[in-house]
């Protein structure tokens, strides 16, 4: 019987190891559009129209 419960723990093993793969490629692709947007330049329309609130 213990071979039996070995075999079921490995499967949720890799199951978790792809969840966490899963997870970190998510974050990076998060941190990737994050620095992107933040790098990214403000129109000068927006611009223009943040100097007409002064």
């Amino acid at each position: 019987m213990s071979s039996g419960e070995e075999s079921s723990k490995k499967p949720q093993a890799s199951g978790a190891a792809k969840v966490q793969s899963k997870d970190r490629d998510m974050g990076a692709a998060l941190r990737t559009v994050y620095q992107k947007t933040v790098e990214e330049d403000i129109p000068a329309e927006m611009l223009d129209l943040l100097g007409k609130l002064d």
